[in-house]
This record gives structure tokens, sequence and C-alpha cells, in this order.
């Protein structure tokens, strides 16, 4: 048990570093055959943010767990909004754009109905289903390519790397991702076996969360520098490219069992998502007793669960 847990923390870890040099080496290779920074963090930057759900997520389901997989992007999700934001927000107010609440976050909101009509209707994510989700990936980044035409491109640079070292990032970054991947999936079964509970539940909680802490770092950060835009932007974009990117080429590869109880995980996604554009609809912004109604139900989730 002791072992499993530690194992959990390495495989954490080397998804989490995996990510960072795989995103870097790929951005160095765009950028030297001129492919333009602001397309590059629309597609590989972004992409890389969701590569440890990824990873995790198509390990499970190859390894026949599927609960894992599913189950850490529901939770994932759901603990985005619901607690990575709150604590944002306790933090610091976080102001909204006008196209987030207008076209992101609703977007959030239908995919995730989307994706529960699958898996209630067909009790799985088919090889037809994933390619809606895909298609739905695509469209997803020509509306953020045509959104970033208008605002200035305040990509950060990339580094200019040798041809050496990057494809050391990249061999590097993909080997550390598919042993963190691996690991983590293994370490999380162990557990769930030695606790006698279900994986979803170990998926949508304790796998979830260490997917998530990348994200999590990265709003805390932004709500110190009062850079509201990234730590929304980074919990929306998370959302939307955790189910159609993750869920999408997971399903491409084998077909992804649903399980019934997942449904009421989406329920839950869903209600985060709606309440998340209620509460910043009229005066665009995340306050702090909005964060704390965002944490107390993220405890009474979590809680749920466990019962």
């Amino acid at each position: 048990m002791i072992i499993s847990i530690i194992l959990l923390i390495v495989g954490f870890f080397l998804l989490s570093k995996g990510a960072d040099v795989l995103v870097d080496g790929a951005s160095a290779l765009a950028r030297k055959f001129n492919v333009p920074e602001i397309v590059i963090g629309l597609t590989i930057v972004a992409c890389g943010t969701s590569a440890p759900e990824a990873a995790v997520s198509i390990s499970s389901v190859i390894n026949g767990a599927s609960g894992v997989g599913v189950g850490n992007i529901l939770g994932s999700n759901i603990a985005n909004i619901l607690l990575i934001l709150g604590v944002s927000a306790m933090i610091s107010n976080l102001y909204i754009q006008k196209n987030t609440i207008w076209y992101e976050i609703p977007f959030v909101a239908f995919i995730s109905v989307l994706l529960m009509f699958i898996g209630w209707r067909y009790g799985t994510i088919s090889c037809s289903s994933a390619i809606v989700l895909c298609v739905l990936f695509l469209l997803f980044l020509f509306y953020l390519f045509m959104v970033s035409k208008k605002q200035k491109d305040d990509t950060p640079a990339i580094e200019n790397m040798s041809n050496l070292k990057m494809i050391l990032f990249i061999i590097l970054g993909i080997i550390a991702l598919v042993f963190g991947a691996k690991i983590t999936v293994n370490s999380a079964i162990a557990i769930a076996n030695a606790l006698s509970v279900p994986e979803r539940i170990i998926g949508l909680t304790v796998v979830a969360f260490g997917t998530s802490l990348p994200e999590l770092v990265t709003c805390i950060v932004a709500a110190i520098k009062k850079h509201s835009d990234i730590a929304i932007g980074n919990i929306v974009g998370s959302n939307i490219f955790n189910i159609l990117f993750v869920l999408g080429i997971t399903g491409l590869i084998q077909p992804i069992p649903f399980e019934h109880a997942f449904i009421i995980d989406s329920v839950w996604g869903i209600m985060a998502t709606i309440l998340l554009w209620i509460f910043v609809v009229n005066d665009k912004k995340l306050t702090k007793p909005k964060g704390f109604v965002f944490l107390v139900l993220y405890a009474l989730y979590v809680v749920s669960l466990i019962k």
C-alpha cells in the first residue's frame, strides 16, 4: 500500500515533467520550421497541458481500467472548476473576458452534455463518437485561431534549441509520459484493490487531482499575479481539451466503456459549469464568496463519492 502511494507520486511527477519537456522540445521544433508562436500556443502547448490526462486515460483503457481513464477526465473537469477556481478566487477576484462568458463556458457545458448523452445512450465511447469529439476539437482550435488573430500575440517567446537538445527533449518527454502513465495507472489500481474501492472512485479523486496539479499551480500563480485571464482560460481550455482531445483520441484507439455511475459525475460537471456561468454572467468576475461556494460544493461532491 505504502509502495503504491509512493509509486503514484512518482507517476504524477513523471507525467508533469514529461509534459513540460515534451512541450518545450516540440515548440522549439515547430519554431525551427517557422510556425508562428501563436499557432504553437494554440496547438502544441495547449495539448501539452492535457498530456497527463491523455497519457493516463489511454494507458488505463489499454490496460482494461476504463474506470480510471474516464473517471480521471470527469474528476479533473469537476476539480478544475470547483476546487481550482475556488482556491484561485479565494486568493484574488478573477475577471473574465466576454468571449469566455458567451462562447467558451457554454461550449464546455454543451460538450459535457454531449458526453453524458453518449454515455447514457450507448454505454461506450465508440470510434464514431470519438470522431465527433475530434471534429469538435478541430472546430474549437479553428475558433481559437480566429480569436487570436484579433488579439495581441502575447505568447511567451520560445527558447532556441540545438537539434540534439530538441530531439532529446521530445524523446525524454514521451518516455516520461509513457512510464509515468503506466506507473500511475498500475499504482492507482493497486490502491483501489487494497482499499476495496472501485476504480471509478480512485480515478475521480486521487488520479484526477494528480493530473490536475499543473492547472492548480498555474491558476494559483496567475491569481497571485492578478492574471485572471490566464487562470480562467487555463481551466476552461483544459476542460474542453480533456473531453474533446483526450477522450476523442483515446476512443479512436479503443472503445471506452462508460459506466452508468459516471452519469452522476457528468451531472456534477455540467452543474459546476452552469454555476460558473451564472456566477460571472452579470459582473464578469469570480469573487471570494463565490469561490467559497465552489469549495463547499467540491467537498460535498467528494463526500458523496465516499458514501
